[in-house]
């Protein structure tokens, strides 16, 4: 057989043959997805007893997850569980927990998010202080070299950092994504608002600052940071209610923050979004996918799976016997490689 012929079948087979949804943190496809929660819960309880207070995933939901046709999992988690003193060493077992979630997701071929789910508090306190300001920095360091796997790590810095302001937020997340760098990691990161980091407010003045302007230079010399943000579809965005806004209520709003994305070179992840079954916020769902279908949007991972959700409404169960009614619009719009354009990457132009 012609030598290039066997080069270029040994490229395209695999691809053809797999059943997975075109992988790669690094890559330049959509990553489309879910949270896997579990190990952020139970905060009245820090560090807590693992597997009591709070859990990790099981390799049979991460491998259920994949089955479904996503290739990225979110996987909030707590900064003291990790590190229960301010700067201190990190907790050996929590470290190996989080690393065999990674190696469980890299077998079935899943980016997997860290996503530091901490609200820009440290046990009870702001980390408003230079202490804790310098050991967020470095927290991020330290686990990116930890694992220092990008092809299936992406570092997602903070969830919802409402506990201080945004100016303080976006000075904070720009000296960590320098920092990063200028210790040599080649991570995707995913950099959120300030706040409550919602969608619908991005253009909202909070001091006489905006998401919106507050991060409209980001700079990362390697162009390989995202605009993460949330959304949920309730009457006051809040993730708390099972009442949804008809679908249309949305279109503006994402139309709105794709062309400021479009206009600063970056483009956007949707880190959680989640709605109840009921039919009007299916409904809502199958928009808000659709409205994501745009170059300026790198992915979204839907809030959430995990098996301790119980009777929460928003919940993905990993049970093929009784599928949540979300995994339908979900698994028709997971990214398979045929989507008709490819999201840029942050700091191209616009195709």
């Amino acid at each position: 057989m012609n030598r290039f012929l066997v080069l270029a079948l040994s490229i395209v087979l695999p691809a053809l043959t797999s059943g997975n949804s075109w992988a790669g943190c690094l890559d330049k496809t959509r990553l489309t997805g879910v949270n896997l929660a579990g190990a952020e819960f139970n905060t009245r309880k820090l560090p807590g007893v693992v597997f009591k207070d709070y859990t990790y995933p099981t390799s049979k939901e991460i491998a259920y997850i994949a089955a479904q046709g996503a290739n990225i999992i979110r996987l909030p988690f707590r900064w003291e569980r990790l590190q229960p003193s301010l700067g201190g060493s990190f907790d050996a077992a929590e470290l190996k927990r989080i690393q065999n979630v990674v190696a469980q997701a890299q077998l079935n071929d899943l980016c997997v998010l860290l996503d530091v789910h901490n609200y820009a508090k440290y046990y009870a306190d702001p980390i408003n202080t230079p202490q804790a300001q310098e050991a967020f920095v470095q927290l991020w360091v330290r686990l990116a070299g930890q694992l220092d796997n990008p092809d299936y790590v992406a570092l997602g810095l903070m969830n919802e950092p409402a506990h201080i302001p945004l100016a303080t937020w976006a000075a904070l997340a720009k000296r960590t994504l320098a920092a990063l760098r200028a210790a040599g990691s080649t991570h995707l990161v995913m950099v959120g608002g300030g706040g409550w980091n919602g969608l619908h407010s991005w253009f909202h003045e909070h001091d006489g600052l905006s998401n919106a302007e507050a991060f409209a230079g980001l700079n990362d010399p390697l162009k390989r940071s995202v605009i993460e943000v949330h959304q949920y579809a309730d009457t006051y965005y809040s993730g708390m209610a099972q009442d949804c806004y008809p679908p249309d209520h949305f279109n503006a709003r994402f139309e709105r923050i794709g062309q400021w994305a479009q206009a600063n070179g970056l483009t956007l992840f949707l880190g959680e979004f989640g709605m109840a079954a009921t039919e009007g916020c299916l409904q809502t769902l199958e928009r808000f996918l659709q409205l994501m279908k745009g170059n300026e949007w790198k992915g979204w991972s839907y809030w959430a799976a995990g098996s301790w959700w119980g009777a929460y409404p928003f919940a993905l169960n990993t049970n093929a016997d009784t599928p949540s009614p979300q995994w339908t619009p979900l698994k028709n719009q997971f990214y398979r490689g045929d989507d008709l354009s490819a999201p840029q990457a942050p700091g191209e132009p616009p195709q």
